[in-house]
């Protein structure tokens, strides 16, 4: 292996859909799995003896959520429930409030459903093609592929934002990938895929990781990339990209109004009055201890998670849709002594 030999690593058009030829691709899956052999991180979710339960777990976490996020949140659940069957005999409610402060919640519900289906109609085992995994609820192609390959070994091409744009720079020249994915991106991965296994497997991650710690969106470490010289976009002079990525706006939002909501909900041990979540009490110092609000309900809640529910002073309308929608989800069940999470 040569890093700098200046060979390319395939036939590129820098528009449509590359031409790899074998050698020339084959020195490109070695130099790529070689560099994620000695430079890859030690997650736990990559560890050999982590159940394909883990794994898809980790996946459903990783989504949109970096990994030091993760990381602790998937240690605590997998201590919980270290099987399907384990979370499935709980309440949908108790993975919510587990999920801590991960974000895009619905992920716990969709967890929590899909260990009620492998439980229903796998025996509790998780399914081991891609086929069968897109049975579950909230699995989708990616998270199917991904199962199915780091589970079980599987051949499935693998497409996540970090490939995406590991692929748009090394084959295609562009900065960035396009802003959805599209069916050329899809052929170009196919394309890139080794024909063994094993190997397909390591490439997956070994693409993904380049794409997660090197290859970045904002600050690629270019000297440190194990393909630099075959990289068509550093060869084209590192064009800007097309477009400018809209980062999703959070202060103010209905969303973090959801998120602030679902906080109260969590750290509760009783229903909430929907009056406490519209409307803060004068003073929360009196209405019970320093450390807990005492509720109609006869449980407590913290008055932290209140008080920053308050202190955003969303408008009463914007505090009953975000209400409504969480109702709607799923993620929230109102009762005659008020608002908590699903039982």
């Amino acid at each position: 292996m040569n890093p700098g030999s200046g060979t390319p690593a395939a036939t590129v058009r820098t528009t449509g859909v590359p031409e790899p030829s074998g050698p020339l691709l084959d020195d490109l899956h070695t130099r790529v799995t070689d560099w994620f052999e000695d430079a890859a991180r030690e997650l736990p979710w990559r560890d050999p003896t982590c159940s394909p339960w883990g794994i898809l777990v980790s996946e459903i976490m990783l989504q949109q959520t970096p990994v030091v996020r993760v990381l602790p949140v998937w240690l605590e659940w997998l201590q919980r429930w270290p099987t399907p069957a384990h979370l499935a005999s709980e309440p949908s409610g108790a993975a919510v409030r587990h999920w801590g402060r991960l974000g895009y919640p619905r992920r716990a519900l969709r967890l929590h459903a899909a260990a009620l289906a492998i439980v229903a109609d796998h025996d509790g085992e998780i399914p081991t093609t891609r086929d069968e995994l897109l049975t579950l609820p909230g699995v989708g192609a990616y998270t199917a592929a991904a199962v199915a390959a780091f589970a079980f070994g599987r051949r499935e091409t693998v497409v996540d934002t970090n490939i995406r744009r590991v692929h748009a720079r090394l084959m295609g020249g562009s900065a960035l990938p396009a802003p959805a994915l599209t069916s050329a991106e899809m052929k170009r991965a196919v394309a890139l895929m080794p024909g063994d296994a094993d190997l397909s497997v390591r490439w997956n991650a070994a693409v993904m990781e380049l794409g997660a710690v090197i290859c970045t969106a904002r600050a690629p470490k270019c000297d440190a990339c194990p393909v630099i010289d075959a990289c068509a976009w550093v060869a084209a002079g590192r064009p800007a990209p097309g477009y400018i990525p809209k980062g999703q706006s959070w202060a103010g939002t209905d969303r973090q109004v959801r998120g602030a909501i679902v906080a109260v909900l969590r750290d509760a041990d009783h229903a909430v009055p929907r009056s406490l979540l519209m409307e803060a009490p004068v003073d929360l110092s009196m209405q019970g201890p320093p450390t807990t609000l005492s509720l109609p309900s006869g449980g407590t809640a913290r008055p932290g998670a209140l008080s920053t529910l308050h202190g955003l002073q969303a408008p009463t309308e914007q505090l009953e849709r975000a209400l409504t929608g969480l109702l709607a989800d799923g993620l929230a069940e109102e009762h005659d002594d008020g608002i908590r999470l699903p039982t």
